[in-house]
């Protein structure tokens, strides 16, 4: 139908109705055929029915172990799914790098790119750590599949090592070289980093003790000026947590039952290169023992023995060390009195009125468990009883939790073992448990350098060479080599601390010494052999026999002219000495019921005679007594050595026999500065005495600079005499302070606790001596060991 525009009309010519409605019709089919067409159509499963495989790219492994890893079997139908769940098993299996399955008709097509193989692991960029060390560490190994998961993990704990040492920043990334037949070296490249000091370590909330005496608990130290040699300094995260454990065990051993660590902040420094350490903490009050009494719940045991048992008193500062050592007291009174399974439980009640803490010890029965055996694992050197004996229970015994758990914890103080670890479960039945020990072995021998200065013998050197497990059976196997200006000393040392395996240690020292020494006009040779047991009576008591067989003899100097006492013992050439001793010895300065305080007493005596040329008895006392006060900033510390020689027979005593002092026993004086001399024949030879005692007294204490720096000062005052020449050939000798006479000395010393050990200027003055004394106003000795 034609149609034209009208004449005088605005819109258009007219359209005829049956043509519009044909067109309307037409857009609403375009419209629904277009709209069906953008919806996706349904899905329809689709199955396969798989009657062969065929495997493409595969080089080391077997096309049957591929199709079998796929879990489908030949004539299985198999849907889209489970191809899905076969395709992820290949991948799983952590051998193929990419894999595909294709099925064409009944035969699925398997497509596999193996990862490669690794030729050699190498690692670059690292200078503080050996090669050895990193390798050790990781999982990947030539000869074994690459894969980036492993590669990755690898590098993370190379970087871990590196954290450890305080290179926080350290980075490692992994990277392969492909080599031929589908082979790649595998290269960890290492950035190391710095290590990121503690510039700072302090505390918030500590009133009782400063923060210069808590840093001296903690391992984490400050920043030192000597750090290149002491990396205490050096933040590693691990520290910080066994920081807290022992700044926690500081102050409960002190009475600080309330004690906790609020919290332990490391923050970056503002020029990002160091961290703060702040500790904020809470002390709390602190508390002393009040009443300690003791009940029984089992007929027939009287708590009064148990009671007696005890060694804490009221009035004494709270520790749960000292709790444990009374249960222990108690259990062991318990098995001697044939008490099987008791249990002590302590009942404490608080007193915040007067701050005191009552504790009841209560004896109970406990359940009837007893220990089966005890599996020892892990022990590729040390023989399976050095580790039993560390136990006291044995098996068949009654299982008691408290002394499996101090078994465990002499176990790991050996320091045969890395880990050391102690579990029990149960047995063949709930009456009976196994006690498992797992220990992994540790490098247990170590060489020492050492050097050391003293005004007696001048510079020297020391060279140790030391097994603490030789042969895998426990026992001590040394050589040290020492030698100085004035001095020299050869010596091996043996030691069994279980002989005929009882608690009895036995020593033995075999030895040659040569003294060339200035301050004497002759020289020494010795040749010495010492054996020795030792028996712990008591806690912090036992007994020592030893034997001692020396042969020395006194040789002239050459050039020198002697007195006529040195000349006559000169004369009488080398002499042996065979003796027999016995000491008493009790030390509470480690273990006793004061950790601020102990004292040392040792009482012995020596009877020779039993052979050899010297005839004489030879008592001996020392006593040392220290405590820390103001806070435990300053220590004070008490000493007094005596020593009484009686010769016996016809011959004369000689100044080896004799005892001669040293600065170390006596300040202020030369070697044999003071006591009898003998001035004939122009000279001034010191010949020792039979009698001697002295007592020092001496204080250390802070001096207010930055505890870094490991400076501290001290005084002193020193006491004695040494006199007494009986048995001793004076003939044609001019000899002067026989009867001796009290000296007296003051001073002042400079302590420096440096990296290469401790350092010590000692500056004295005698406030009362004889005009034929030697006086040293100034010593200075150090010790290093490497």
């Amino acid at each position: 139908m034609a149609y034209r525009r009208g004449e005088g009309t605005s819109c258009g010519a007219e359209i005829p109705q049956d043509n519009i409605l044909w067109r309307l019709l037409a857009v609403f089919f375009l419209f629904v055929t277009t709209s069906l067409a953008g919806f996706p159509q349904a899905a329809q499963a689709q199955n396969y029915t798989i009657s062969s495989f065929d495997v493409e790219g595969n080089r080391r492994i077997e096309s049957s172990t591929i199709i079998a890893r796929t879990g489908i079997t030949p004539g299985e139908t198999v849907s889209a799914g489970q191809l899905n769940d076969a395709y992820q098993r290949l991948l799983d299996s952590g051998v193929f790098e990419t894999v595909d399955l294709t099925p064409r008709g009944n035969t699925l097509v398997i497509t596999v790119s193996e990862y490669p193989t690794i030729n050699k692991i190498s690692i670059e960029g690292n200078r503080r750590v050996k090669d050895q060390l990193l390798l050790d560490a990781i999982s990947s190994q030539p000869r074994r599949v690459f894969t980036p998961q492993v590669a990755e993990a690898d590098a993370d704990m190379i970087a871990e090592i590196y954290s450890a040492q305080g290179r926080v920043s350290a980075t490692v990334i992994p990277r392969i070289i492909r080599r031929s037949d589908n082979r790649v070296d595998l290269v960890f490249e290492v950035a190391e980093g710095t290590t990121i000091e503690i510039e700072r370590v302090s505390f918030v909330g500590n009133r009782a003790y400063s923060d210069r005496r808590l840093r001296r608990v903690l391992e984490s130290k400050q920043a030192n000026i000597l750090r290149t040699f002491l990396r205490g300094d050096t933040f590693i995260a691990d520290r910080i947590e066994f920081d807290k454990q022992v700044l926690r065990d500081f102050y409960l051993s002190r009475g600080y039952v309330d004690f906790r660590i609020n919290s332990a902040n490391v923050e970056f420094t503002r020029e990002r290169d160091a961290f703060f350490l702040v500790m904020n903490i809470t002390e709390g009050q602190k508390f002393a023992f009040g009443k300690i009494t003791t009940v029984s719940e089992i007929p027939g045991v009287d708590a009064a023995a148990y009671q007696a048992a005890l060694k804490i008193k009221p009035g004494v500062t709270y520790s749960p060390t000292l709790i444990e050592n009374s249960i222990a007291r108690q259990e062991r009174l318990g098995l001697k009195e044939g008490v099987d399974f008791l249990r002590v439980e302590p009942r404490v009640t608080r007193n915040n009125r007067d701050l005191t803490l009552d504790v009841q010890f209560v004896l109970t029965k406990g359940p009837r468990i007893f220990v089966e055996r005890i599996d020892i694992e892990g022990n590729t050197t040390t023989l399976d009883r050095v580790i039993r004996r560390q136990f006291d229970t044995v098996e068949g015994d009654p299982f008691n939790p408290r002394e499996i758990r101090q078994s465990a914890e002499r176990i790991r103080a050996l320091g045969f073992f890395a880990v050391a670890d102690v579990e029990t479960r149960e047995g063949s039945s709930p009456s009976q448990v196994i006690v498992d020990v797992d220990v992994e072995e540790q490098p247990t021998g170590s060489l020492s350098l050492g050097g050391s200065y003293s005004v007696s013998d001048g510079f020297g050197i020391a060279i140790g060479l030391q097994e603490k497990n030789f042969l895998g059976r426990g026992q001590e196997l040394g050589l040290t080599l020492s030698t100085a200006q004035d001095a020299e000393q050869y010596v091996v040392n043996f030691a069994e601390p279980y002989l005929l395996g009882r608690k009895l240690r036995f020593d033995l020292g075999l030895g040659l010494s040569t003294t060339n020494s200035s301050f004497a006009s002759y020289d020494t040779k010795t040749v010495f052999f010492a054996p020795q047991l030792s028996y712990s009576i008591g806690e912090l008591s036992a007994l020592r026999l030893r034997y001692n067989w020396n042969n020395s003899e006194m040789t002239q100097q050459d050039g020198e002219v002697n007195g006529a006492v040195i000349a006559s013992e000169i004369a009488q050439g080398k002499r042996s000495t065979s003796s027999l001793g016995l000491s008493y010895v009790y030390d509470s300065r480690l273990g006793g019921l004061n950790p601020n305080a102990g004292v040392l007493f040792e009482v012995g005596v020596d009877a020779a005679g039993l052979g050899g040329d010297n005839k004489f008895f030879k008592s001996s006392l020392r006593s040392i007594a220290q405590t820390k006060v103001l806070n435990e900033e300053m220590t004070l510390r008490a000493s007094l050595e005596m020593g009484a020689l009686h010769w016996q027979g016809d011959d004369f005593s000689r100044t080896l026999d004799r005892y001669v002092l040293g600065p170390s026993s006596f300040r202020g004086f030369e070697p044999a500065g003071i006591g009898p001399r003998d001035l004939s024949n122009g000279q001034d030879d010191a010949i020792g005495g039979n009698y001697y005692w002295v007592a020092r007294f001496e204080s250390d204490f802070p001096l207010g600079l930055p505890e870094e720096f490991g400076l501290r000062g001290g005084v002193f005052y020193d006491v004695g005499n040494l006199y007494n020449i009986n048995n001793v050939d004076t003939t044609g000798a001019s000899i002067v302070g026989a009867d001796g006479s009290i000296r007296q000395v003051i001073g002042v010393s400079l302590l420096w606790d440096t990296p290469f050990g401790p350092l010590r200027f000692n500056f004295s003055q005698a406030v009362k001596k004889e005009t034929f004394d030697k006086e040293q106003n100034f010593d200075f000795t150090i010790q290093a060991r490497f």
